[in-house]
């Protein structure tokens, strides 16, 4: 029998992504001078959260969430889960249609004209 997290209310786990040593420009950063990392995916969600037509979050989105009301799950050894509520998700990344899909959609609409 397997165990597994399962967050109860308006909340969601989140898989924190692992934060970086290296700046863009290339600088190593010490341990200490850690920048904390705010980004994370959502691994799992609540009840409430998926039958709620209001919440635009889905499992597997990459979000932006504050860290302050973030519960650390200590789960699995090598994965930094969270337990984040709803509220204190700030952003959810989404991918843009690329220029030519609406183009196509487009053409095709005037075409049935």
């Amino acid at each position: 029998m397997s165990e597994f997290v399962e967050p109860l209310g308006m909340r969601v786990l989140v898989r924190k992504d692992e934060s970086r040593q290296t700046t863009k420009g290339g600088i190593v950063l010490p341990d200490d001078a850690e920048i904390p990392t705010i980004t994370g995916r959502v691994v799992e969600i609540s009840f409430q959260v998926n039958n709620d037509n209001d919440c635009p979050i889905n499992k597997y989105d990459k979000i932006l969430f504050h860290p302050k009301s973030a519960i650390p799950v200590d789960f699995e050894p090598d994965n930094l889960l969270y337990v984040v509520p709803v509220e204190d998700i700030v952003a959810v990344f989404r991918r843009a249609t690329s220029p030519e899909s609406e183009i196509n959609s487009t053409s095709e609409l005037d075409e049935e004209d």
